[in-house]
């Protein structure tokens, strides 16, 4: 049994799959590699959940010198 030959659609359409694939891939690879970066400059990862951050309030709100 042989297979039928593929449509021009077919041809098209794998390749818009194949570079939307590829774009997705390079995306991931860039958000990977912000991440490691972030991760191993050693910046704090804080998560803002609403609550009062002292180091984030100016001294002079503080009541500081």
């Amino acid at each position: 049994m042989a297979f039928p030959r593929s449509h021009e659609l077919h041809r098209r359409r794998f390749g818009r799959n194949l570079g939307l694939g590829l774009a997705l891939a390079l995306f991931v690879a860039l958000v990977f590699g912000l991440t490691i970066a972030k991760v191993e400059r050693g910046d704090p990862m804080k998560g803002y959940d609403y609550t009062v951050d002292p180091d984030l309030v100016p001294l002079d709100e503080r009541g500081g010198a």
